[in-house]
């Protein structure tokens, strides 16, 4: 995507009522941040190799990612040639810590 794109018209979208006054145009739709999970978790798996895999979820705001990418792992590595380990974790930050 690059920067001097200007977004899709909001009208390509089923927006919820409560957001059509405060929206005014989809930067990036949702179907390819999915797209792009997807992708990510193959390549993980491809740098991985055959090694371990720990998962490190840092809450609050990552989870909904976190899970989406773990779930395109999982199914790469239920659907692949071999199954690699995965450990997953969580931790919490404050940055005024």
């Amino acid at each position: 995507i690059r920067d001097e794109q200007s977004g899709y018209n909001k009208n390509l979208f089923c927006i919820p009522k409560h957001y059509e006054e405060d929206l005014e145009r989809v930067f990036i739709p949702h179907g390819l941040i999915l797209d792009r999970t997807e992708r990510l978790a193959r390549d993980i798996m491809q740098d991985m190799g055959s090694h371990h895999i720990v998962a490190l979820c840092v809450l609050k705001g990552g989870y909904k990612f976190f899970a989406d990418l773990l779930d395109h792992i999982k199914a790469l590595n239920q659907n692949g040639d071999k199954s690699v380990p995965i450990t997953v974790d969580f931790v919490r930050i404050k940055r005024y810590c």
